[in-house]
């Protein structure tokens, strides 16, 4: 490490990545109950099992995005940070709320947890990612105030630098779309035009700047190409992410009772959303070729080109599949919906948390730049089982979501919803098998850090 406070960001990591793995589980535990629908029933009702996957998903990328930028933030600036205590503090409340938020899930009726959290008094609950009570929901702004303040104020006492400032306007904007979440209007029009401000506005605007500072952050430090260079790559992709990501929540607006012009912005700029993706992934292979030096720690590496690349197709093609108004129309809702979101939320925010964690965690460790190259062996094998296994899943979920959008909505004769769910049986139990995949990819991945921890790290020979 450059900077002493960087150590904060770990333990930040860890309890990422263990939230990961619960997300995971969970997500197993759903897949077998589209196939066997009284699996762990009563005990984990499907409703309340997704609620722990999805709100899973959300609290481990927002612990991996805040570890980041403890890492990250020092190191640009050239300063050690504001206050290491305030850090500290604030992952033990946001760690503790949300671990009893989770458990309240599992362990007591959701009606019920609205009760005890008295959500009569300032109504909050009962909408789709945005579940947790309204007193988790005022911890994870008090949480990400005091993070905005630690993080700027380090900013403010040293070097600015493009990375850092893309990094503070994409958390910025993270805690500022959240606000939404408390404005519940009685209208359901009203409501779900701006729920999509938070869950659109964060993973299709806001989270694209901090993707995009990090990757630049990590293409930086093992590349060696110019900052300058890479600045002005991140400018334009931002810009451009920006640009389509913000107008392009439109296309959420097509159905919901919103004017019919939401059906053009919405198309238009839609479509234009996998340019972004498409530039970061040329900026990542093209950083690589031009690289000077051969960084030692190549699975960070190989994390920041996959992260590229996955986030481009899953965001991006993915995404444009069912973008536009007329398609739209039969697909909305359908398990192609599914498929997007999997392979997007992969590609473009997981992997970007471990390609930092797979970058600052040797360092955090005491290394000097890299793991051992046993080590980066079985981290690489983790990459592959995990992003293949996301291929599939993402395919098979696209099988289910074509027959389902024929079968139901498209043909003369459509059938019933839970009549094509038994006849596209098949592809959830191939999704369920890519899962379990997924799941040993995992851990593999956690194995990684234990594995040749005796063995010297990596060296390679800078490039000529």
């Amino acid at each position: 490490m450059t900077y002493q406070s960087q150590s904060v960001a770990k333990p930040y990591f860890i309890v990422a990545i263990a939230l990961f793995v619960g997300q995971i589980l969970f997500g197993t535990i759903l897949g077998l109950q589209y196939v066997i629908g009284d699996f762990l029933f009563p005990e984990i009702p499907f409703n309340v099992a997704r609620m722990v996957h999805t709100n899973l998903l959300i609290v481990w990328l927002l612990f991996g995005f805040m570890g980041a930028a403890y890492y990250l933030i020092p190191e640009e600036s050239e300063t050690e940070l504001f206050s290491p205590f305030l850090a500290i503090l604030m992952f033990w409340i946001f760690a503790v709320a949300g671990v009893l938020t989770i458990l309240g899930y599992l362990l007591v009726p959701y009606a019920t947890l609205a009760e005890l959290t008295m959500d009569d008094l300032f109504p909050t609950m009962g909408r789709e990612f945005l579940e947790q009570p309204t007193i988790t929901k005022i911890g994870i702004v008090i949480v990400a105030l005091s993070f905005l303040f630690n993080i700027g104020m380090t900013m403010l006492k040293g070097r600015k630098t493009a990375v850092s400032l893309v990094l503070m306007i994409g958390l910025t904007g993270l805690a500022v779309f959240f606000l939404f979440a408390f404005y519940v209007p009685e209208n359901l029009v009203k409501d779900k035009f701006y729920w999509w401000f938070v869950v659109h506005l964060w993973v299709e605007g806001v989270w694209e700047l901090i993707m995009g500072a990090i990757l630049a952050f990590v293409l930086i430090k093992t590349t060696g190409v110019d900052r300058e260079v890479i600045e002005k790559w991140l400018y334009v992709i931002i810009a451009m992410s920006l640009i389509t990501g913000l107008i392009g929540t439109g296309h959420h607006f097509y159905w919901i009772g919103t004017p019919e012009y939401w059906q053009w912005w919405g198309s238009i700029f839609s479509a234009m959303e996998p340019i972004p993706f498409f530039m970061m992934t040329i900026f990542a292979f093209n950083m690589v070729n031009r690289r000077r030096r051969n960084h030692p720690n190549q699975a960070a590496v190989l994390w920041a080109l996959g992260t590229a690349v996955m986030a481009f197709l899953g965001a991006g093609v993915w995404g444009f599949l069912h973008t536009l108004a007329p398609v739209n129309y039969f697909t909305h809702g359908t398990q192609i919906t599914a498929a997007h979101g999997h392979m997007a939320f992969y590609g473009a925010y997981v992997m970007i948390v471990l390609t930092m964690i797979s970058y600052s965690m040797p360092m955090l460790n005491g290394r000097k730049e890299a793991n051992s190259n046993k080590s980066q062996i079985v981290e690489m094998w983790s990459f592959w089982i995990m992003t293949v296994s996301m291929v599939f899943i993402t395919l098979f979920l696209t099988g289910a979501g074509i027959l389902q959008t024929y079968m139901q909505r498209y043909t003369d004769t459509p059938i019933s919803f839970m009549e094509v769910q038994d006849k596209v049986a098949i592809f959830y139990w191939l999704r369920e098998g890519a899962g379990i995949f997924f799941l040993i990819g995992l851990i593999v991945y956690v194995a990684s850090f234990f594995i040749g921890g005796d063995e010297p790290e990596a060296t390679v020979k800078d490039a000529a």
